[in-house]
């Protein structure tokens, strides 16, 4: 199979490049060559700026791929750009959406792929309903080969899945655990929520690649393993080795005092029981199975993490705003307890 990924190092990307190079795939990545030192060996990088649209058929001229799969685009524009690329040079184009797509609040929380699309609570998200959109109607009117993946919170081994984060993600609450310092949690954490290690996505997404059978289809690919959000914390530091110190606080609270984006995700994502029906992908990929559980894919997580200094990437305004939270709601508490 010949592949063409767009993007090709994420955290889901380069577990799936490295999978098809080692399944002996051709494997093409686009991209501007910023993370050449982490691409599997094998892969061929073709060095450009998607949006340099001649420089790019410049070096596709000719080309014909089973695969073409863009893991960066965001928006419709994207989409319509990667259309007049792409479009008859591909047997499959592969769109790589998002879980928060599903309608929030949610009205049942076990998730198919029929589920309803709608987020008024992250843009993120309803751009990615909207490139989905225009990908079915070039389907429906064009016959554009597509499929549509929908991951939800996957991970690998430089940062574990949280939920109250600041913009550099998990390394402070591991750290404020590591310290020994309350970690805010949202709501009494015990909605549920699923995370999947990039190497178990991997195994469901090169299972659709050059499926005939999901051409025109959308395919969620998540663990089957349902855990709260309180378990989530307690594999964490069970995996740094010291006593979790929860703090709970409400998801409405926290999204009114955090810094305008920094919790988008949590009220239009995280804050909902999601429980992820892998039904049809197991229909199109017999025998996929994730088998990667939170409990041993975080302390390898950890494991790499507290061996790496450039995975520790500190964010003082986020744990100064921890500490602030956690002060006001105390000092609400005295107040009303007189």
């Amino acid at each position: 199979m010949k592949a063409l990924f767009i993007g090709g190092t994420g955290t889901i990307s380069m577990a799936i490049s490295k999978l098809l190079i080692a399944q002996g795939h051709e494997l093409y990545l686009l991209n501007r060559g910023n993370r050449t030192a982490e691409l599997p060996e094998g892969a061929v990088s073709l060095v450009a700026d998607i949006n340099d649209e001649e420089k790019v058929r410049e070096l596709t001229s000719g080309m014909m791929f089973d695969v073409i799969a863009d893991f960066i685009a965001f928006r419709p524009e994207q989409v319509e750009r990667d259309y007049r690329l792409f479009c008859g040079m591909t047997r499959q184009y592969i769109y790589i959406s998002s879980a928060s797509a599903y309608q929030k609040p949610l009205s049942n929380p076990v998730v198919t792929e029929g589920s309803t699309l709608s987020n008024p609570y992250w843009e993120y998200s309803r751009n990615k309903i909207a490139c989905e959109e225009l990908l079915l109607k070039l389907y429906r009117e064009e016959g554009f080969p597509m499929t549509i993946v929908r991951p939800s919170h996957t991970y690998d081994e430089r940062r574990v899945p949280l939920g109250v984060e600041g913009k550099n993600g998990s390394w402070q609450i591991l750290d404020r655990m590591l310290r020994g310092k309350p970690v805010i949690i949202h709501g009494d954490g015990t909605t549920l929520w699923t995370v999947t290690h990039n190497s178990d996505f991997a195994k469901g997404f090169v299972g659709l690649m050059g499926n005939v059978r999901a051409i025109g289809e959308a395919v969620q690919i998540t663990s089957d393993e349902s855990l709260t959000w309180n378990q989530i914390y307690e594999a964490t530091a069970a995996a740094l080795g010291v006593e979790l110190k929860p703090y709970y606080v409400s998801t409405k609270f926290l999204e009114a005092v955090g810094e305008p984006g920094q919790l988008d995700g949590m009220w239009g994502d995280k804050s909902h029981t999601v429980i992820f029906d892998n039904s049809k992908l197991k229909r199109l990929v017999p025998g996929y199975q994730a088998t990667m559980n939170f409990s041993e894919g975080v302390r390898r997580a950890v494991k790499v993490i507290l061996a790496n200094p450039a995975y520790q990437k500190a964010d003082p305004e986020f744990d100064a705003w921890c500490d602030r939270v956690i002060e006001a709601q105390e000092n609400a508490k005295k107040a009303l307890l007189g």
